[in-house]
């Protein structure tokens, strides 16, 4: 569905997909988020479930990326403050909150500034702080289809996967490339692969922000991630005092492993 979100420019249009049902704000409500150079897409089995077993669901397209209009939001700071006033939007007060890779930073940072608005967390494919190679952003900017495709490497754990989400005969190399070329094409923002990777490497005030949020957390983690190594998730979770799921996977849990990472979220927001 389509929303008005407040900021500071004025209403700027947002997208949020609902899972295959009519947004019912009546009803507890999950609020995913996605990472750098993806969309709502990556949610959608999680989105679907929750959405056809009593909740609300807004997995958000932030701004900038795919039908969010732009610009793309410089900060997690900025996104987290967009997050919350799109919530309002939705006329919803409460939701549980769980983000991917830099969406898990933004819902971090939402549930810290907002606590008594964050019912639970769950961050996938995370780590705080987030740390991203210089080579890697400079990449970025001289050459974007390179750097997707060393993403996609580092983000999926073999070359030989496993059939995974939706279903067997799903290349998730190709996937994955063709999202992130998808997403940078959308709105003609050729520096938006640089400013989100920028917001994740510029992120530094991560683990106070856990020692302000209330609500009880979850981190789901690939075993064989290389974008967010799960030892770098260590500190933030005693300061959550996080359950830590460590599932056999990549970076890009939502797609190497669905049922294992659908299993954790829903025991998470149970």
């Amino acid at each position: 569905m389509k929303l008005n979100v407040d900021g500071p420019n004025g209403a700027v249009s947002a997208y949020a997909y609902t899972g295959g049902k009519p947004f019912d704000p009546t009803l507890p409500c999950v609020v995913f988020v996605h990472g750098a150079l993806n969309d709502h897409s990556v949610f959608t089995l999680l989105a679907r479930w929750f959405a056809h077993h009593g909740h609300s669901v807004l997995a958000v397209d932030l701004p900038g990326h795919m039908r969010s209009a732009g610009p793309a939001l410089a900060s997690v700071e900025d996104m987290a403050t967009w997050l919350l006033a799109l919530m309002s939007a939705a006329d919803v007060q409460q939701a549980a909150l769980a983000g991917h890779s830099m969406g898990s930073l933004v819902a971090l940072e939402a549930a810290a500034r907002a606590p008594e608005r964050a019912t639970r967390l769950v961050m996938l494919g995370s780590c705080v702080p987030m740390p991203v190679p210089q080579v890697l952003l400079d990449l970025s900017l001289t050459n974007s289809a390179a750097a997707i495709d060393r993403v996609t490497s580092y983000s999926i754990s073999t070359l030989a996967s496993k059939p995974g989400y939706p279903g067997p005969g799903m290349w998730l190399h190709g996937s994955s490339r063709a999202l992130m070329h998808q997403v940078l094409a959308a709105q003609g923002d050729a520096r938006l692969f640089h400013t989100d990777f920028s917001a994740c490497n510029n992120y530094t005030a991560g683990l106070d922000a856990a020692g302000r949020v209330r609500c009880p957390a979850a981190m789901v983690l690939g075993q064989a991630d290389q974008m967010t190594q799960p030892r770098g998730a260590k500190e933030v979770a005693q300061r959550l005092n996080a359950k830590v799921h460590t599932l056999t996977a990549g970076h890009a849990l939502m797609a190497e492993a669905p049922d294992a990472v659908l299993a954790v979220v829903r025991s998470a927001l149970a």
